[in-house]
């Protein structure tokens, strides 16, 4: 039995099956975790959200930015963009139940001393912090009224946790630590223009993994989201993002021994 971290897939649906083969994954002894952002750039959201739905008993994922954007899209709450490319979804005969399905995974997966998250943990949370902020915000995904927290995440503001004014604030900012973060300014603000590699970054930013001490400290984070600092390790994080979409490659981390496993993209439109 083994578990499996996979990087953003993004509607790949090809390359994750061929990655699928090259781990010879076996539902019935193996798991699978996944970083997020299973739609919206590869051709095949539709075939790669149903799958997960369809192994849900051996396959988490957590939310991306572009899973809560489909959110927002089919609850009204947002207009799809020109580069959206989740019609497939949104088209399908099932897309209440597909959608109701992916409203109801996770922001955050704790498993022992391993972590989960789309892009990162803020360096003031500890982990049972940012467990409860991720709950708060599942809890809301999960009410009636969804529209309410999916309504108030479009926005770079507050950018610090001390700016937090207001709970549509908190709301804002949990969702755009957990699912957009890449650097922060050296006050510790979140920063969102930066989304070159790891070796440009300036000199009054740096990664969100690379803040001193952070209270999360101790824990095995795998993350995605990141697509140009590709894949990256080390004793504090595991980057799975290696752009898959962008025509890079899928990939996985065997988390038992760390083997790395790796499939080329098939995706020839780069823009």
């Amino acid at each position: 039995m083994a578990t499996y971290v996979i990087g953003d897939i993004h509607g790949c649906y090809e390359e994750f099956q061929r990655l699928l083969e090259r781990i010879d994954f076996d539902p019935g002894t193996d798991r699978l975790w996944h970083t997020g952002d299973l739609v919206n750039g590869g051709p095949c959201s539709e075939a790669t959200l149903r799958w997960f739905m369809e192994h849900q008993e051996v396959a988490t994922t957590v939310l991306g930015n572009h899973d809560l954007h489909l959110l927002a899209v089919a609850r009204g709450v947002q207009t799809k963009s020109d580069r959206d490319n989740f019609d497939d979804i949104l088209a399908a005969s099932d897309a209440a139940e597909l959608i109701d399905w992916l409203r109801h995974q996770p922001l955050m997966v704790r498993h022992g001393e391993h972590l989960l998250v789309h892009a990162g943990l803020l360096p003031q949370w500890s982990v049972d912090q940012a467990e409860e902020g991720a709950k708060e915000i599942e809890e809301m995904l999960r009410s009636s009224r969804p529209e309410q927290v999916l309504g108030q995440m479009y926005g770079n503001r507050p950018a610090r946790l001390r700016d937090v004014k207001t709970v549509e604030g908190r709301w804002r900012m949990i969702i755009n630590a957990l699912t957009r973060m890449r650097v922060l300014r050296r006050d510790g603000a979140l920063d969102f223009g930066y989304k070159s590699t790891y070796d440009e970054i300036p000199d009054d930013r740096m990664a969100w993994f690379d803040a001193d001490r952070p209270r999360w400290l101790g824990e095995q984070i795998y993350c995605g989201h990141w697509s140009a600092l590709g894949f990256f390790r080390n004793d504090r994080i595991i980057a799975l993002d290696t752009g898959c979409r962008w025509g890079g490659a899928l990939t996985a981390v065997r988390r038992e021994d760390q083997e790395v496993f790796q499939v080329e993209s098939k995706v020839t439109d780069k823009d």
